[in-house]
């Protein structure tokens, strides 16, 4: 069974960084995508950025320039630093994994609050 955990989330000055890790058990991650979502109250689950099997980004222009996404094949972990952070950027940050070949994986973590004050 594949499970996903987030961490990293917290409280932040406006202009700060923060780092988010998502983890993942019970999977290989060299054939798997990773996504970040964000949700704040009252708005939709929106993506925030990508990265597939061979290392391609993606990012929502909202954060193009200043969040990056990276990982370590080997210790199952892909990151989000997210710098220069906005009080907009405040919601609960979703990792999202998927796996499209020999086998089919769509599995979410429970999220992490991520609170940037002005």
């Amino acid at each position: 069974q594949v499970q996903v955990v987030e961490s990293g989330g917290g409280l932040v000055q406006a202009g700060g960084s923060l780092t988010l890790s998502c983890r993942a058990s019970g999977i290989d991650f060299r054939y798997i995508t990773v996504t970040w979502f964000r949700q704040a109250p009252g708005n939709q689950r929106e993506m925030v950025a990508t990265i597939n099997t061979e290392g391609g980004t993606n990012y929502a222009d909202s954060v193009t320039g200043r969040f990056t996404i990276s990982g370590d094949n080997r210790k199952n972990m892909r990151d989000l630093q997210m710098n220069s952070l906005k009080p907009e950027d405040s919601a609960v940050y979703y990792c999202n994994v998927q796996q499209l070949v020999f086998r089919y994986v769509d599995a979410w973590g429970q999220g992490t609050q991520v609170t940037v004050s002005s």
